[in-house]
């Protein structure tokens, strides 16, 4: 199937002759994934599909408690500052954006009244802009009016480069006006193909302007609702212990109808994950555990009790490392691993080529994360239509040494490597649990066969994962040579994942490290694929513009993908979860319910 045959079935769907679950699988024969399907039809203007959630009870509430674990505990509740997975998911249950991405990649309603689309006349043909009409009748949690005026306050909140939000790159480039209380309108720089990501999943949730408006810019962090919610989603604050528990009561007020089914929420945070499925799959204590990061044979022997089930959802997420071409060591201006300094060793595109060499990845698949994950090469892995076929991983010691010969990098009496009294040793650092330090351990004993010494570090994961600018363990300020976690793809469009490698995104102090760029390093080209991509209706022509950016920091072994991360979670036998690989874990909450 080529292009002209994908245009041709595009104009059979709009009239009607041929339906959008055939296109579906016509266009999946040739590798397109069903996310990016819908996605096609939408930019074609056809309009995504109605949702088809199970949800079952007839009632709101009788659910009695629901019980979850975040063992990576939040420390912050306001989504705009949720810079890690673990706060964007608490977040989301007090918190709502305008539309949320389900399983398949379609965009479905949430304080939106509809999708918008060419055929409700929506979104305009020039791509210069799209309507938001919201659903009436809403209320914040206590008892407040939700209208335009919260969703533009929103984007002016976002936008302020003072506010130091990690969301900003989604607002800062657009206009929002308001049409009438309940309708308001984006508008683009310049034609925008992929319009929903402002205003739409974990980095749409919508804050009540009556409770943030005194607290913009430089205020932001003092607002009492970054850890006190007020929003407009299932669940109604009660109590938040930053990096323990959050309490929460069903919303008698929430605007779809029965729902929620459970009458109170509770988050349990800290621990670790292998404690975490236990008391899920062998003690039944919690209905549901999140983002399992277990050996998978661990995970089997666990369900082996037969109170729980292992809940495999793909998605896009990448385990990866990153090397650091900046200097952790030497402060500048008030901080490390700084655009203005090089670093002494990994600035050498040679030592990275070898540290790249040297990483197992079909090992790390096989023995230790197991259904978890599919080792890989490019930082993008889905949907199919945009990773890299060019991209591929090699696991060879000897070529490795045989690199750093070849650039003179000669081992002394230690053993270690060096050049120009400069040598191969590096900290190594990632979050704590048995998975990531296995495959710390694989990794440094591969370098020390090419002469390179590691020194692995783990920390807490509520401390690595924080957002907290005033702690330097955090993933994003990088004081170390080389990390390693997971990162989320939260949509099924790679375009505002791919934002970590670009320029303006980069993390430093003045925007409070929220910058998404963590590597520090970039490329003119990667900029320049990025933006032109930005602007392409041609969705062929796009993804080859993505995969271009995705190559770039793979290319230049910045990027070291090593699996293409499914979302393992667990759950009690009679819970029923809507879990997506394209949203945040809580993005539904709602519509859970027990059997």
């Amino acid at each position: 199937m080529n292009e002209n045959e994908i245009r041709k079935a595009i104009a059979e769907v709009k009239q009607g002759t041929l339906s959008r679950r055939s296109f579906i699988r016509k266009v999946a024969a040739i590798g397109v994934a069903a996310p990016v399907a819908s996605q096609i039809l939408l930019w074609n203007g056809v309009a995504m599909a109605d949702a088809t959630l199970q949800y079952k009870p007839t009632k709101a509430g009788g659910g009695g408690p629901l019980k979850i674990l975040l063992w990576q505990a939040p420390t912050l509740l306001n989504p705009h500052f949720a810079l890690g997975t673990k706060d964007q998911i608490a977040s989301r249950i007090f918190f709502e954006p305008l539309a949320g991405w389900d399983k398949d990649g379609n965009l479905i309603p949430c304080l939106a009244a509809e999708v918008p689309s060419r055929e409700n006349g929506s979104l305009a043909a020039d791509g210069m802009s799209v309507i938001w009409k919201l659903k009436q009748g809403v209320t914040w949690h206590d008892g407040k009016p939700f209208t335009a005026d919260d969703v533009i306050f929103t984007w002016t909140y976002a936008a302020d480069l003072a506010t130091a939000a990690y969301s900003t790159g989604s607002y800062k480039d657009i206009t929002v006006e308001k049409i009438d209380n309940h309708t308001i309108k984006v508008n683009f720089k310049a034609p925008t193909p992929f319009w929903a990501d402002a205003f739409v999943g974990s980095v749409g949730q919508i804050l009540p302007k009556h409770l943030f408006g005194d607290y913009v810019g430089a205020k932001s962090r003092e607002a009492p609702g970054n850890l006190k919610p007020v929003g407009t989603g299932p669940y109604r604050f009660v109590e938040f212990k930053p990096g323990d528990m959050i309490r929460a009561e069903r919303n008698p007020d929430y605007h779809v109808k029965n729902q929620p089914h459970f009458d109170t929420l509770e988050v349990k945070g800290g621990g670790d994950a292998v404690s975490a499925a236990r008391a899920v799959l062998q003690t039944g204590e919690y209905d549901y555990a999140w983002n399992l990061l277990v050996e998978d044979e661990v995970l089997k022997r666990m369900e082996a009790s037969g109170k729980g089930k292992v809940d495999i959802t793909p998605s896009g997420n990448v385990e990866f490392i990153i090397l650091n071409t900046t200097d952790p060591w030497t402060e500048v201006d008030g901080e490390r691993s700084s655009t203005k300094t090089k670093h002494p060793t990994l600035s050498d595109p040679a030592v990275r080529q070898a540290i790249n060499l040297l990483i197992d990845r079909e090992a790390i698949q096989k023995f230790i994360y197991g259904r978890g994950g599919i080792a890989t090469a490019s930082f993008v892995s889905a949907p199919k239509q945009f990773k890299s076929s060019k991209l591929k991983y090699e696991f060879d010691v000897d070529k490795a040494n045989k690199v750093l010969d070849e650039a003179g990098w000669k081992k002394g009496a230690d053993g270690i490597r060096e050049k120009d009294g400069k040598k191969l040793k590096y900290v190594y650092q990632t979050s704590t649990n048995a998975p990531r330090q296995k495959t710390q351990a694989i990794i440094k004993q591969a370098c020390q066969r090419a002469g390179i010494e590691i020194e692995v570090k783990a920390v807490t994961a509520s401390v690595f994962f924080s957002s907290d600018p005033g702690n330097p363990d955090t993933y994003s300020k990088f004081y170390c040579d080389m990390e390693m976690y997971n990162t989320t793809q939260p949509q099924p469009d790679p375009e505002r994942f791919l934002n970590q490698c670009v320029s303006w995104e980069i993390a430093n102090k003045e925007n409070k490290w929220l910058g998404r760029n963590i590597s520090r390093y970039s490329d003119p080209e990667a900029d320049k694929a990025y933006k032109a991509a930005q602007n392409e209706f041609d969705p062929v022509k796009r993804a080859a513009l993505l995969i271009k950016v995705d190559e770039t920091f793979c290319d230049a072994h910045v990027f070291l993908p090593l699996l293409s991360r499914n979302i393992v979670g667990a759950g009690v036998n009679n819970l029923m979860a809507d879990i997506s690989g394209w949203d945040v874990t809580t993005w539904n909450l709602a519509a859970w319910y027990r059997s």
